[in-house]
């Protein structure tokens, strides 16, 4: 994987991403911020920079406290890969489609907690919370739960509701609220209980702009406000005005069918990981597109799936 991402190409001049693995970089951001991707082909996520191999990468298929959960079938098409800071440490929220979802001290590599979620669920997002729990995303199961996981390693009680294409869930520490991104609905949810017993609900859903809501991300230039992508177009949405604001990237097909976005500190690149039907899978690529300016770059033989800037956005405290 290391010379697949030494191929840089760009039409306009990109700084190189220059961030260590397993340092929490200032929030003060400057240019070139390290990505992480999910490559589906090795089964790994990578944290990646300018024209260097992999700064850290990491796969349920090599961690030795997650034999119990059969990474085999579990860990198939992994399909999200998050980093949060809390309390000063850093963490890899992923998931994939086989069932798993975990979180991963990267400093150290071990398993702060895991679920497998079973082959049906298809789990699709999860984000980090102040308490340690962990909210997930199921699309084809069609709900969001909230893990009681700051109770230990393998903690599967949770609350749950209901939501059709369940593909987004992020927590929104202003607000302290939980959004969560369906197939055609936006929905804030409040956390309540105590983290060993949590309860949602939900306070308000926002009808989305055209049906096929896939990625949920923050606006990093504009806290409070999100990226919401759907089969066909790119949006952000403005909760205080419940208001969608579609995003033009300069064609009809680099908005469509867009699996991450997410724009960089500082800078404000946008980043997007959308199928380039290559390869042998219809839902990846292995192409990172960057926007304003233009650039993208190619991962030979990669299947790519999601690609997240490796910032230092925290889980709320």
């Amino acid at each position: 994987m290391a010379k697949r991402a030494r191929l840089w190409r760009a039409t306009s001049a990109l700084a190189a991403l220059v961030v260590s693995a397993g340092a929490v970089p200032a929030t003060a951001a400057g240019p070139g911020w390290a990505v992480a991707v999910v490559d589906q082909a090795s089964r790994r996520v990578l944290v990646l920079r300018g024209a260097d191999g992999p700064l850290w990468s990491w796969s349920a298929d090599t961690a030795g406290d997650l034999g119990d959960l059969d990474p085999r079938r579990s860990w198939q098409a992994p399909d999200e890969a998050k980093t949060r800071v809390r309390d000063g440490r850093r963490y890899l929220v992923v998931t994939a489609s086989g069932g798993l979802a975990a979180l991963v001290d990267v400093r150290s590599g071990a398993t702060a907690w895991a679920v497998d979620t079973g082959p049906l669920a298809n789990p699709h997002s999860a984000d980090l919370l102040p308490d340690g729990n962990v909210a997930v995303a199921a699309s084809s199961g069609g709900w969001i739960r909230l893990y009681a996981a700051s109770l230990g390693p393998r903690v599967t009680a949770h609350a749950e509701y209901r939501l059709p294409g369940a593909h987004g869930v992020h927590w929104d520490g202003r607000a302290r609220l939980l959004w969560a991104l369906g197939d055609d609905a936006l929905t804030a949810l409040r956390v309540g209980g105590t983290a060993a017993a949590p309860s949602l609900t939900a306070e308000r859903t926002v009808p989305l702009p055209e049906p096929g809501g896939h990625d949920l991300a923050p606006v990093l230039a504009a806290p409070g406000r999100f990226w919401v992508s759907t089969a066909a177009h790119l949006w952000r949405f403005d909760p205080a005005e419940q208001r969608f604001t579609r995003i033009r990237l300069g064609s009809e097909g680099a908005e469509r069918d867009i699996k991450s976005v997410g724009d960089e500190p500082g800078s404000g690149r946008l980043l997007t990981a959308a199928p380039d039907h290559a390869g042998p899978c219809s839902w990846c690529t292995s192409v990172l597109t960057l926007h304003r300016p233009d650039g993208h770059r190619l991962l030979p033989g990669a299947h790519l799936y999601k690609a997240r800037w490796w910032t230092s956005w925290g889980s709320g405290r």
